[in-house]
């Protein structure tokens, strides 16, 4: 979305805020023992709190308020009352909505209770990368360029990417252009970052595999070599210079 008057950039504020607040607070939430339906019904109380709408349930009719993955799960997990959170599990958690005609994404991947699994590095890895790639992006940045960072960091904390799952333009729609801010460089891709547009920025790093495919639920997504897959993701405004960070207040940086 291309931000060209005040009101414009005020809703996306908002709308950011409510699915920051909303993750933060589910990841407070998140304990050993609960089942992920649980976790899902929780969220959905807090966007409803604020007039908010399920992005996914409202743009693909996602069988729920958030799509929480654990452990195998790369992404698009669907909450379950039979799925229960055990110590140690690797969740992920993504919660994108639309408000007043405005729509924002957000979400990350944590270490429940103790880390038995040492599944933290990949967390990390995670987290700190997308750090340094959104704070690398600015007006007339290639998309490429931030791609190839992603990837090299990720080779260098000894980790891959997933090429088949992707950031994007996001505003007046859950998915716009640009639709495939990648975690790796396409050389052929000459597209640049745009200023005063708003994009959701999102990395996954990965243990083994390089391809999300999707079982037979229809939803779920699961590395094609098996491992693990961390996601972090923030919702950002370009600018000339430092972006803004539209969903900042999620914390998922400390």
């Amino acid at each position: 979305m291309s931000i060209s008057k005040e009101s414009e950039l005020e809703g996306m504020k908002r709308v950011s805020k409510v699915v920051a607040t909303t993750l933060r607070l589910m990841r407070e939430h998140a304990k050993v023992g609960i089942s992920t339906k649980e976790l899902d019904n929780f969220g959905g109380e807090i966007l409803k709190s604020h007039g908010a709408k399920s992005a996914p349930y409202e743009t693909y009719g996602f069988p729920g308020y958030s799509c929480i993955s654990v452990n195998e799960e790369a992404a698009h997990g669907i909450p379950s009352n039979q799925k229960i959170l055990k110590e140690g599990d690797l969740v992920n958690i993504d919660v994108s909505a639309e408000l007043n005609g405005f729509w924002a994404d957000n979400g990350g991947s944590f270490v429940l209770g103790k880390d038995i699994h040492n599944h933290q590095p990949l967390v990390d890895a995670s987290r700190d990368i997308l750090h340094k790639a959104i704070h690398s992006i600015k007006g007339g940045v290639k998309i490429s360029d931030i791609g190839y960072l992603i990837e090299t960091e990720a080779k260098n904390s000894g980790f891959k990417v997933i090429k088949n799952l992707a950031g994007h333009g996001v505003g007046r729609s859950l998915h716009e252009a640009p639709e495939d801010i990648l975690n790796y460089r396409v050389k052929t891709n000459r597209e640049r970052f745009r200023k005063n547009t708003t994009v959701a920025v999102e990395t996954f790093i990965s243990t083994q595999s390089t391809v999300a495919v999707q079982l037979n639920d229809g939803w779920t997504l699961v590395g094609n070599r098996g491992g693990y897959v961390t996601q972090h993701e923030h919702t950002i405004l370009i600018t000339d210079d430092e972006p803004v960070i539209l969903t900042e207040s999620n914390r998922i940086w400390g």
